[in-house]
């Protein structure tokens, strides 16, 4: 996996998807999305909602999404963090857990 750094660059390329992911700190945004998440994702260019309706954790940090923002899109999605993290190693969740320290943590 190559490195990953937030840059000037790089979050600026991100800042539509980090809005619209931040959006889900708000109550009615989150319910929009379970409802109807393409009327959601009206403001996104399509490959950003590609990216986010398979869940592509990668290609949304290498497009410029923050680690934060994911992570509220995981919560409005039902997917813990061990199992994003391991998606970003290209792990399953089994896999990404055996390398931890805490076996069979969730």
């Amino acid at each position: 996996m190559k490195p990953y750094i937030f840059d000037l660059e790089r979050s600026s390329t991100g800042l539509r998807l980090n809005r619209f992911l931040h959006g889900f700190t708000i109550l009615e945004n989150r319910k929009q999305f379970a409802e109807n998440p393409e009327e959601a994702m009206r403001g996104l260019s399509e490959e950003e909602k590609t990216m986010v309706r398979n869940l592509n954790w990668r290609a949304m940090m290498e497009h410029g999404a923050s680690f934060f923002c994911l992570e509220k899109l995981a919560r409005a999605r039902g997917v813990s963090n061990p199992e994003m993290v391991a998606a970003f190693r290209g792990e399953t969740l089994e896999e990404f857990l055996a390398t931890r320290r805490v076996p069979g943590a969730r």
